[in-house]
C-alpha cells in the first residue's frame, strides 16, 4: 500500500497518550479480536460479559493492564447488530478502521494533540459507539480529526463546540457496557482526514467494498499512538 504524505506526517508527530503514560508504557499487550482468532470460537462474542472476561483473562496472562489494536481486523462480533448485519457480504460492515483500547471503565481519556471540539454525540445504536467525541486539529499543513468513542455519559456534558483542547488535556472518561453501545469498556481512537459532513459521528467499521477509501482517509492509528514503541 502506497503511504501518503499525510501518514508519514502522522509518523513525525510527537503525542501525548491517550490513556495515562503509567499505564501506556510496558504494561500493554496486543489482543487479537480478528475472526482468524481460533480461541474465540470459544468465546461468546454476542454478549459484552463473555468478551470482556476473554479480554481480561488474556491480559491476566500476559501481565498487562491495556490491551490494544484492531485496525483493519475482519471481526465477527459485529454479526450480531442490524447496524452493521447485511445480507450482501460485500456490504456487510466487519472490518474496524480504529484502534481499541481496551481498559476498566471510567478510565481518563487525554488528547494526544492540541486542537478544538469538533463535535459530540451519543450514539445509541445497537453496537454503536455511545458517547462519542470529536477534535479537529490544524497542525502545519494538515488539518485533520481524531474520534473517542464508548466514553461515560459525562463526558459530553457541558462540552462546546470550538472550545479549545490543550495537548495532554483530559477530555474524556471510558464508560460501561450500559451506555458503550454493549461493549467491554474501551476505547475506540481513530484518525480521519476528511470527515465529509458528519458530526458526532463516522463510519469505525468499514465493508470490503468501501476499505480502499477508508484505508486513506483513516490511517493507522497507531502512527500517531506508537504503543510498545
Amino acid at each position: 500500500m502506497l503511504i501518503s504524505s499525510f501518514q508519514c506526517f502522522l509518523e513525525t508527530l510527537k503525542s501525548h497518550p491517550v490513556i495515562d503514560i503509567s499505564v501506556a508504557k510496558g504494561t500493554c499487550v496486543s489482543l487479537d479480536l480478528s475472526v482468524e482468532n481460533t480461541e474465540l470460537k470459544q468465546v461468546n462474542v454476542s454478549s459484552s460479559k463473555d468478551l470482556e472476561a476473554y479480554i481480561w483473562n488474556y491480559m491476566k496472562q500476559n501481565n498487562a493492564k491495556l490491551a490494544f489494536g484492531g485496525y483493519l481486523e475482519q471481526r465477527g462480533i459485529y454479526q450480531r447488530s442490524d447496524y452493521f448485519n447485511q445480507l450482501n457480504k460485500e456490504t456487510e460492515r466487519n472490518i474496524h478502521i480504529g484502534l481499541d483500547l481496551w481498559i476498566e471503565a471510567n478510565t481518563a481519556i487525554f488528547s494526544p494533540l492540541k486542537g478544538t471540539i469538533h463535535s459530540f454525540k451519543n450514539n445509541t445504536n445497537y453496537g454503536d459507539y455511545g458517547p462519542t467525541i470529536i477534535l479537529k486539529h490544524k497542525i502545519e499543513e494538515f488539518e485533520f480529526y481524531t474520534l473517542y468513542g464508548h466514553l461515560s455519559l459525562a463526558s459530553i456534558e457541558n462540552l462546546k463546540v470550538g472550545a479549545e483542547v490543550k495537548q495532554g488535556e483530559q477530555i474524556a472518561n471510558l464508560g460501561t457496557a450500559e451506555v458503550n453501545g454493549d461493549y467491554p469498556p474501551h476505547l475506540h481512537f481513530q484518525i480521519i482526514k476528511d470527515i465529509q459532513d458528519y458530526k458526532g459521528d463516522y463510519p469505525g467499521v468499514s465493508n470490503q467494498v468501501d476499505l480502499e477509501f477508508y484505508k486513506l482517509n483513516c490511517p493507522d492509528p497507531n502512527l500517531l499512538l506508537k504503543l510498545n514503541s
